[in-house]
């Protein structure tokens, strides 16, 4: 376990409780997925790296684009998906064949494991990383500098 990694964990569940609200990115007011790495990113850095254009619930789907992985790659470090850390920032494919357009945050590693993301309907939650979720993540990054 990173110190980094945990204190960007203890950031993350000062999100949770946020409501879901499509492309917002505000803690206590509403996030998505990517909005609460885009918050998390923003109390890091102070701004974010680059403005996300507007984006439907089906973004990068019609086009079969990986947008959100290509945007993580543009600002993250990749990470070897089999060492697990606290801190790690975890894309999904939410459905085979689909683009990965799923985000969240791992929170806890070892025998119960779990990540902090939002979902809507749901808000920002802390989720066991449960053995579909995780056969779910097809990459994983870290911040830059990995310093919070």
């Amino acid at each position: 376990m990173s110190g980094s990694g945990e204190a960007l964990v203890k950031v993350a569940q000062s999100w949770i409780g946020t409501p879901y609200v499509h492309q917002a990115a505000t803690k206590g007011a509403g996030c998505d997925c990517l909005g609460l790495i885009r918050g998390l990113w923003c109390e890091r850095f102070g701004a974010e790296p680059e403005t996300v254009p507007p984006y439907s619930m089906d973004w990068s789907e019609p086009q079969g684009e990986e947008q959100l992985w290509a945007g993580a790659l543009r600002h993250m470090a990749v990470k070897d998906s089999d060492l697990a850390a606290q801190g790690d920032v975890l894309l999904f494919r939410m459905r085979q064949g689909a683009v990965a357009k799923h985000l969240g945050l791992q929170s806890r590693i070892g025998d119960a494991p779990s990540f902090i993301h939002a979902y809507s309907g749901h808000g920002v939650v802390e989720s066991p990383l449960s053995v579909p979720w995780q056969r779910r993540i097809v990459a994983r990054f870290i911040f830059p500098e990995e310093i919070f």
